[in-house]
């Protein structure tokens, strides 16, 4: 990659969708792709500036040759924050995008981040719950471990249509690429989450069998100011299985946390 950072990021151009004004708040979708945090994104949008990226590689968007870890795309979403002069930013990071979340967190030299929220996020090694190896399971397998509720979930990839089975495919093969070794972890962030002292919330679904909750427990005391909330009858995305409860935490923690930009 180049070492000049207006060379390192001159073939990178990010996807955005932008709503809502106040406070910029910056959503991060996970291997499911943006879909999976429109509804988060729509909730923010009523009351701050939200930023929601489609990830290099994810949903046809360019990745370049560089970019190949979640690292670098921690980077390049902070270069884009302080490029467009940024400050106060509320970051919201879903699974993979958590993951994002913490790696910005933990490399936001010039203070642009004042917050996270983490909603059963990847991203780090707890030696007694490892992580469920996604790749490894069918479609089948990937519903159980994911929802709370399965079969309502469950999608019979024979039923789906040829574009729509070419997309996640495609968007597996960039996962594989930025997070697949080691898989979905680096070994060495958790030992540095405790230099992040913004309030961090993280969200966990009860019923979920890709990363536990015993998991995000552990994640979540090694911030420096992390808090932890488990959703009942949720799985992986709560923001889908359970939107009310997972917004109504996420409120609270904001009014609790005195963000200007909340004033449900």
């Amino acid at each position: 990659m180049p070492t000049n950072a207006s060379a390192m990021y001159a073939d990178l151009s990010l996807t955005l969708s932008e709503a809502g004004a106040g406070r910029p708040v910056l959503v991060l979708h996970g291997g499911g792709g943006p879909a999976t945090v429109a509804g988060l994104a729509q909730h923010f949008s009523r009351t701050a500036h939200t930023i929601t990226p489609v990830h290099p590689g994810w949903d046809g968007a360019h990745r370049p040759a560089w970019l190949t870890g979640i690292d670098d795309l921690a980077l390049a979403y902070l270069h884009m924050l302080r490029d467009r002069g940024l400050r106060d930013v509320l970051v919201v990071g879903s699974s993979l995008g958590g993951w994002i979340a913490a790696e910005m967190a933990v490399r936001d030299s010039a203070g642009s981040i004042a917050g996270l929220v983490l909603i059963d996020a990847v991203g780090v090694q707890v030696e007694t719950q490892p992580i469920t190896d996604f790749f490894a399971l069918d479609a089948r397998g990937v519903a159980e471990h994911s929802w709370h509720d399965p079969d309502r979930y469950y999608l019979d990839p024979a039923d789906l249509p040829t574009e729509e089975l070419a997309r996640r495919q495609a968007n597996m093969a960039t996962m594989r690429i930025l997070a697949g070794d080691p898989y979905m972890h680096d070994p060495t962030l958790l030992g540095r989450l405790g230099k992040i002292q913004v309030p961090s919330l993280l969200l966990w679904g009860e019923s979920d069998r890709i990363v536990t909750p015993a998991y995000g427990a552990a994640y979540a005391d090694a911030f420096g100011d992390g808090r932890l909330e488990v959703i009942p009858k949720a799985g992986h995305l709560p923001q889908i299985e359970q939107p009310d409860a997972t917004f109504a935490l996420i409120d609270a923690h904001l009014r609790g946390s005195g963000d200007p930009s909340d004033q449900r």
